[in-house]
């Protein structure tokens, strides 16, 4: 009995040290404090960490692939490949380094070569305040800061396409149970190769500043004291200068969008280069909210270009005169198996759901958006709505399957470049939206006859995911 209770103690002792500091030396001579980590698999991620530490470090990937078929459009006018592809394939690295401290370096890999997402430190010592530095998205849109593993469709509304997304710069966010808000300052984006060779060469070549814009923004909260229910009221602005990272040249922007999947590249609404840029302001209205196994989100989105007056006079012949891009959406899911939806307040987003059963759960989505970039006499990106129903299959906490269906109904202007007014007859886009009084299609947009039995191109849309993320 004895020789048990001995043994038990001793055995006892050395698990105990497995977990006491060490000194050690590093790969550069110096002497470090070492502690050892446990590994644990959380839903399927594996996790090193020591609490006592508060330690944590982990691996976050992410495999989205799609399929997607086109059809019910007007083949004369224009042609839509049906196809396959790799959405994303993410390898992102998290630490957790003590309690006050907390970095990330996310990539993306589908094209090839590595592009750079996340890659920031963030102070998370205060409870509620976050103060991060690096490359990251901007506080603006819910949809947009909705991280991809969690969205109710396969791609954002077109209008999110409005707000800005990943940029280098710092960022002070504090959350409260009932108000949350965001502040920050940003330079160029960071992403692959490309937006990196026009941000050295704008500074060596032209000596331009990298362009700088301030973001800002504000959510009510007011059933932030409800378990199974959120109500989410928010509203963001951000001030705009040219960025040295826009591949559209600086002193310029373009508002664009790929409707639908990233399989059809093609983009019918394209205001195409705006020129003489000085500043840009945008700003939104969102609404959103859960029960149970219900969901639903819904936002006004606008973004307006502030051009060199003078220049612009002497390009065109006359003042500019813009309407801001602008647009809306509206969608809803629902969990029809008992499983339960949740929101990030910490993030002021949605985030995964609660399976209902064992075997996963069904979430049964509808979306209606709508997208106007027909901005002045000179800039007519074309508009169009959009009809979605989608089912998402969660198998697992990693393992979910999407079907989508859509259709786009779009005007004679989302042609494809969108600089006409539909009476210049030198201007056009790449694509035929129409017939004109012979019947034959036409790229001119003011060609079109009225009786034309195409005016726009509209398609319907069938497309599928898998997505596994550990």
């Amino acid at each position: 009995m004895k020789k048990v209770i001995l043994t038990s103690i001793i055995a006892l002792m050395a698990s105990t040290a497995t977990f006491a500091q060490q000194a050690e030396v590093n790969q550069y001579g110096q002497k470090v404090n070492s502690y050892p980590v446990e590994a644990t698999v959380q839903d399927g991620i594996m996790v090193y960490q020591n609490k006592a530490q508060n330690y944590k470090f982990w691996f976050d990937i992410r495999v989205q692939g799609d399929a997607a078929v086109f059809f019910g459009y007007d083949k004369n006018l224009t042609q839509i490949g049906n196809g396959m592809l790799m959405r994303r394939t993410r390898f992102a690295v998290k630490a957790q380094l003590d309690k006050n401290w907390y970095g990330e370096l996310d990539t993306d890999w589908t094209s090839g070569t590595p592009e750079i997402k996340d890659a920031y430190i963030a102070f998370t010592g205060i409870k509620g305040l976050e103060i991060k530095l690096g490359n990251f998205k901007e506080n603006f849109s819910i949809q947009r800061n909705t991280t991809s593993r969690y969205l109710q469709f396969m791609e954002r509304p077109m209008v999110s396409y409005l707000a800005p997304s990943r940029h280098m710069g710092l960022n002070v966010k504090y959350s409260m149970p009932a108000l949350w808000v965001s502040a920050g300052a940003f330079g160029p984006e960071l992403e692959g190769a490309e937006t990196q060779t026009f941000i050295e060469d704008g500074n060596k070549d032209y000596g331009l500043n990298c362009g700088m814009s301030y973001t800002g923004k504000v959510v009510y909260r007011p059933l932030h004291k409800m378990k199974d229910a959120s109500l989410h009221i928010g509203a963001a602005v951000s001030y705009r200068n040219p960025k040295t990272s826009s591949t559209d040249g600086y002193n310029a922007v373009r508002y664009s969008t790929r409707n639908t999947t990233a399989i059809n590249r093609k983009k019918f609404m394209d205001t195409d280069a705006i020129k003489y840029l000085d500043h840009e302001l945008a700003y939104t209205f969102e609404l959103a909210g859960h029960y149970k196994g219900l969901r639903w989100e819904g936002a006004y989105i606008a973004r307006l270009p502030y051009v060199d007056e003078q220049k612009y006079i002497d390009m065109n012949g006359e003042a500019p005169n813009f309407a801001p891009a602008w647009g809306w959406y509206v969608q809803a899911g629902y969990l029809l198996f008992g499983g339960h939806q949740n929101y990030d307040a910490g993030g002021a987003k949605y985030t995964r759901v609660n399976a209902g059963k064992e075997w996963g759960d069904i979430e049964l989505c509808a979306r209606v958006e709508y997208l106007d970039l027909n901005m002045s006499k000179y800039v007519m990106g074309g508009s169009a709505y959009a009809y979605s129903l989608g089912l998402n299959f969660h198998v697992t906490r990693n393992v979910k399957f999407v079907i989508n269906y859509q259709y786009n109904d779009q005007d004679i202007f989302a042609n494809g470049k969108g600089e006409q007014d539909g009476t210049d007859k030198t201007a056009k886009g790449p694509y035929c939206t129409g017939y004109d009084a012979a019947g034959n299609v036409t790229k001119f947009p003011g060609d079109i006859a009225p009786d034309s039995k195409s005016k726009g191109i509209d398609y319907h849309m069938l497309a599928c995911r898998f997505q596994v993320a550990f």
